[in-house]
């Protein structure tokens, strides 16, 4: 698995805008469209305000989420509240092509199944994201695939519902739909996430990122992150 390292997280973040932008027009080129699967944190913020002023053909762009905290509208812990303030109000993308989890349906396992549907409606079936991108949690995390929830094997199903992890359940796409992604960009910054990520480049199957298919995938890191010195 390649891994480019930056300076800092400023620098990673930008770099990976400008991947994304570059992996939208020739998907757009190639197919028509460009699908694309966001995860929270704040280098994400950072990377979705590079990515607004790169060249991209927003009408043909489409957002969905990894993941997101069953929380009321508007909250902070809301990955949608920052991809809105950091992407939305920037570029001139449709709202309508920027699709929340619905985490605020009081059934939240066919809320799953609704979101899983929308994802076959934008980007076929089984559905095929052109590009997802993950983070990397120093306990092996990734998207919200904890250690020890049950979302770990579920198999059947594109969105799952997690139990409660820091204090909030999540909504998330699970191991198929992201292992069937054509593009997989990590970004991984921090000196918190250095052991993990010697992990995950080296295949570790015991953390949940370690079970991520490595061969479309690609890690920007900070040199914090990367133990470069």
């Amino acid at each position: 698995m390649k891994i480019e390292v930056f300076a800092d997280d400023e620098s990673t973040a930008r770099a990976a805008a400008g991947m994304i932008a570059g992996e939208a027009r020739a998907a757009v080129v190639e197919r028509g469209g460009f699908v694309m699967a966001v995860s929270g944190g704040r280098s994400p913020w950072i990377m979705m305000r590079h990515l607004a002023g790169e060249e991209v053909p927003w009408e043909s762009v489409h957002v969905v989420q990894v993941d997101e905290r069953v929380a009321p509208a508007g909250d902070a812990d809301r990955n949608i509240t920052h991809l809105r303030e950091s992407l939305l109000d920037h570029t001139p993308i449709r709202p309508d092509h920027v699709h929340a989890m619905p985490v605020e349906s009081p059934d939240l396992n066919a809320a799953a199944a609704q979101y899983a549907a929308i994802l076959g409606e934008i980007a076929g079936l089984p559905p095929t994201i052109d590009l997802v991108h993950l983070g990397l949690g120093p306990d092996g995390h990734t998207a919200s695939l904890v250690p020890g929830d049950p979302v770990l094997s579920v198999t059947q199903s594109d969105v799952a519902v997690t139990g409660v992890y820091q204090g909030r359940r999540r909504m998330t796409l699970t191991y198929p739909i992201i292992n069937r992604a054509r593009r997989i960009l990590w970004l991984v910054t921090g000196a918190e996430k250095m052991a993990m990520l010697d992990r995950l480049n080296k295949g570790d199957l015991s953390i949940p990122a370690g079970r991520i298919l490595r061969d479309r995938a690609v890690v920007f890191a900070d040199r914090a992150a990367s133990g470069v010195a």
